[in-house]
């Protein structure tokens, strides 16, 4: 293969160019300002606004559509949560002082997402702090926490406590800052059918030292609530629509979560893919750019709920989606230490060239300018869609806040930086519209990129047979941009970047001898996606983790494909993320146990 010039470098400036931040920073100001108050009533209100915003800016076929917000309608194994909503709350200390300690309508974060409510009229209890009480004690009366309060909700429910007061800080330096509590369901995240609503506060760092010495005295503190909440059967809405491209069918995705109450999270990420598409389409309609040959898609979703209820319910448009970027991220100070993009990439189960591409994308833009990082894969956000389940390669860029105000009332518009709002924009666009008009040409030079990649990975003898098998799947994955009938023969111009990779594996290194168990353990997924057990009692999961968040536990699974035995997917799993100190036939055996997966015969 003749050597092909990076041709990331007249698009990136073309880009560059055309980006507007000021437009994105009225985006996202406007976002935050109904996003903050995480009621699903203000939620359709930016649905509604990104429709209009998104219309403005070139972007067709906008709809609104969203998850059933019903307690009980699964996404995968995801159930999706209630609808809510805040008419007013408050709490206020009526001994041994009187302080108001929390109001809604001067700070949301104030109370939790999916509080309960109190009768009409309020409730005065009794304040205990969990650190220096035992459960056994706490029936009836609200519990100051030392962690995230939505951690202690299963014992809340369980010992017969009155609610939580949300006494910690992800940083306590912010004095005055409060933590938002968005998680209230009794086995996970979301409030479902089967949850208990609890009342949820959240106070200050200061108020809660303060709390804490009235406690420590040995004098009793009691408080008055006030909380006027409801649940209901609504919707969590999502917004999408599309840039055509010449062809009638592929796409390239761009997604990323609204409904949280920060600017940094993640009100910029909103805006940052709104603008990217505006400027996509700027530079179409002035020549500068030719159309692409493939659409290239925003969606605009509640994390995760949102996200895999889109998938699910739109598979044959998946199965049409080349390449998919997540926007979870601050555009935080340049001026501050930490907040450098840093790009994750697919889980190994999914190594594809779009790994290589964007730290090319990376590099290029930044080739004189700010530093930036890479990451292997993590989970916590949107960015799955590699998991073989819906098999879309997908990168994540994410930045520190420097402060971190990560789920925090003290996450204002006034943090972000409209330089960093800059290079977020133009990274996006110039990788939704590469990949978006990628053709012969293209794929070869991904392909060889990719070959590159997969060469530093092999440098580390332990891993270099592993890592040539993966490297091999992200040279081979540039044939999803090749139409069907050009495949074969352009799989054969790959072959010599292939034996590179073939001629450096080295020997596969002596494996230990698996127990007969995992030898004898097939395990097939059921649905797509992750496994949080969130319609499991945490009483029966028998001390294994939720599949939502737990890194080994879903590089686990995702490596599970009906016949893989569990002594190979424990080999891979430990390959990609290190030892494992895991039962894996004992976790795998309670999800078989419960209808999770099902073990081939």
């Amino acid at each position: 293969m003749a050597e092909t010039p990076n041709p990331l470098v007249p698009l990136t400036e073309t880009v560059r160019k055309e980006v507007n931040a000021a437009r994105a920073m009225e985006t996202m100001k406007r976002v935050y300002s109904t996003d903050r108050w995480f009621t699903f009533p203000k939620f359709e209100e930016t649905a509604r606004y990104l429709k209009e915003r998104l219309e403005q800016s070139g972007v067709q076929q906008v709809e609104i559509r969203g998850a059933a917000a019903d307690g009980k309608t699964q996404a995968g194994f995801w159930t999706m949560p209630l609808a809510w909503d805040v008419k007013h709350a408050r709490l206020e200390m009526v001994e041994p002082e009187r302080s108001l300690l929390c109001d809604y309508q001067a700070v949301p974060t104030s109370l939790g997402m999916w509080s309960g409510a109190t009768p009409k009229g309020g409730i005065t209890a009794e304040v205990v702090d969990i650190t220096r009480t035992p459960w056994s004690e706490v029936k009836g009366k609200l519990v100051l926490t030392d962690n995230n309060s939505a951690g202690y909700k299963f014992n809340l429910v369980k010992y017969g406590a009155l609610g939580a007061i949300n006494g910690f800080s992800e940083n306590p330096s912010l004095q005055d800052g409060r933590q938002w509590i968005n998680a209230w369901g009794d086995n996970g995240w979301g409030f479902t059918k089967t949850s208990t609503p609890l009342l949820s506060f959240s106070i200050t760092p200061r108020q809660a030292g303060h709390l804490r010495k009235l406690l420590a005295s040995g004098g009793k503190v009691r408080v008055h609530a006030v909380a006027e909440t409801r649940f209901y059967e609504g919707r969590y809405p999502w917004v999408t629509g599309v840039l055509p491209g010449a062809g009638p069918e592929e796409e390239v995705l761009v997604l990323g979560h609204t409904s949280e109450q920060g600017a940094q999270d993640n009100a910029t990420g909103v805006a940052a893919m709104v603008e990217a598409l505006a400027t996509i389409q700027r530079l179409v309609d002035s020549g500068k750019l030719p159309r692409p040959k493939r659409g290239i898609r925003i969606l605009l979703m509640p994390e995760l709920y949102g996200s895999l209820s889109y998938i699910s319910s739109h598979a044959e448009r998946m199965k049409r989606t080349v390449a998919a970027i997540t926007v979870d991220t601050p555009a935080a100070s340049y001026d501050l230490p930490g907040t450098e993009y840093t790009f994750y990439m697919n889980p190994h189960v999914a190594m594809s060239y779009t790994d290589a591409l964007i730290l090319q994308i990376a590099g290029t833009y930044y080739s004189s300018g700010r530093s930036w990082h890479w990451s292997e894969h993590t989970t916590g956000t949107d960015s799955y869609l590699g998991d073989p389940t819906i098999g879309v390669p997908d990168v994540w860029i994410y930045s520190g806040t420097g402060i971190a105000t990560h789920h925090n009332s003290e996450d204002k518009p006034d943090t972000v930086d409209p330089r960093s709002l800059r290079d977020l924009i133009a990274i996006i666009s110039t990788y939704l519209y590469f990949n978006a008009n990628a053709g012969e040409p293209e794929a070869t030079w991904l392909a060889r990129i990719a070959l590159s990649r997969s060469m530093e990975q092999m440098k580390d003898p332990a891993r270099a047979s592993y890592f040539a098998d993966r490297g091999e799947q992200a040279v081979l994955s540039v044939l999803r941009l090749i139409p069907e009938d050009r495949r074969p023969a352009f799989r054969r111009s790959l072959e010599p970047l292939l034996s590179q990779i073939r001629g450096l594996r080295g020997l596969q290194p002596a494996l230990e001898k698996p127990d007969g168990a995992t030898e004898r353990i097939v395990v097939r997924r059921k649905r797509l996606g992750t496994l949080p057990l969130d319609d499991l009692s945490q009483d029966r999961w028998q001390g294994y983790p939720s599949g939502a968040w737990d890194k080994p536990v879903t590089v686990a699974l995702y490596w599970c494909d009906g016949k893989r035995n569990l002594a190979e997917v424990k080999r891979l799993t430990e390959m990609e993320v290190g030892p494992a100190n895991f039962d894996f036939v004992g976790y795998f055996r309670l999800l078989e146990e419960h209808g999770y997966v099902e073990f081939e015969k």
